[in-house]
């Protein structure tokens, strides 16, 4: 036990805690984006697998990052936009569209990569480049903080960086006060000459382009190859920490380092002497448990509203 206390309480742990937040705090950013655009959105998981195959592919054909950059965003944005034309175009049942998807890059993600490489479980043969590392100067430098906080993916400063752009857009800008406007309140938006589905496709193509930079990550910096579902729930739990967020923007941030969090518990306590599944599941049972919370949470809020709408009923009745 004393061994597992000091795996927690060090450096590589911390280190540990903010890589693997990394690709959950940009689905969590991307989906409160759509949140704030009134856009349902279940299909990051779909968004993410596609950016991380595309990306790989393409820097592995043509072995340049920045193309590899490109197809990945491409991917991820693609994704986003096809369930913006069966929901918005063709009034399709969002949550049966994002099911849809989801399963169609679980299956033909293995597809294209068994036609591209003849492997159905990872792509090792394919010469993929990867996103650097940048140690970070003086930061370094400082013991034990220099160690946990230098040293990343490019990528995952990007991330955690993100946080504020996306403040700043959504409350910052007139495309973020048109983004606000139409996920309150679509007819309002509507009425004062806002084309409420050019702002929803909007919506979805920023939200995507930042979700689909968690895929990069997985595949072009945590890891250097696709692998057959690697997004591995991230997308679902990126939709958790918005949800328990409540679509801001500090509250989400912190939510998803709670989930990058339960992730790196998750694999220090496999090295216990029991099955490594319990460890596995760690961070899912946080997930509902954290939504079970908010549910009743909102539920609460919900009927302390309809309580009060109540009196003021009875009270301007009696008056």
């Amino acid at each position: 036990m004393s061994t597992i206390l000091e795996s927690i309480f060090s450096a590589s742990f911390l280190f540990s805690v903010i890589r693997i937040t990394t690709p959950l705090m940009f689905g969590a950013m991307g989906a409160l984006i759509c949140k704030q655009g009134g856009v349902l959105h279940i299909a990051f998981e779909a968004s993410m697998l596609f950016a991380a195959f595309f990306g790989v592919a393409a820097s592995a054909l043509t072995q340049s990052l920045f193309v590899g950059l490109l197809a990945g965003l491409l991917g991820g944005i693609i994704t986003m936009l096809l369930y913006g034309y069966f929901t918005i175009k063709l009034n399709a049942a969002a949550v049966l569209t994002g099911i849809a998807l989801n399963t169609l890059a679980s299956g033909g993600t293995v597809f294209l990569m068994y036609i591209l490489c003849g492997e159905k479980g990872a792509s090792n043969s394919l010469p993929s480049l990867v996103f650097p590392s940048v140690e970070i100067p003086l930061l370094k430098d400082i013991p034990i903080l220099g160690e946990a906080l230098s040293g990343h993916n490019i990528l995952t400063y990007v991330a955690f960086i993100l946080p504020i752009f996306v403040y700043i857009l959504i409350f910052r800008t007139p495309l973020g006060l048109r983004i606000r406007t139409v996920g309150e309140n679509e007819n309002a938006a509507a009425s004062v000459g806002i084309n409420v589905n050019r702002i929803k496709y909007i919506t979805l193509t920023i939200g995507g382009a930042i979700t689909a930079l968690g895929g990069i990550f997985m595949s072009m910096g945590y890891l250097s190859w696709f692998a057959r579902d690697m997004v591995a729930g991230r997308g679902f739990m990126a939709i958790a920490a918005q949800n328990l967020g409540n679509a801001s923007v500090l509250p989400t941030f912190l939510t998803s380092i709670g989930f990058g969090l339960a992730n790196a518990l998750a694999v220090t306590l496999q090295t216990l002497s029991l099955p490594a599944e319990i460890f596995q599941a760690l961070p899912y049972v946080i997930t509902l448990i954290g939504l079970a919370v908010y549910s009743s949470s909102m539920g609460k809020k919900e009927r302390l509203i309809s309580t009060q709408g109540r009196k003021k009923r009875r009270a301007s009745k009696v008056n």
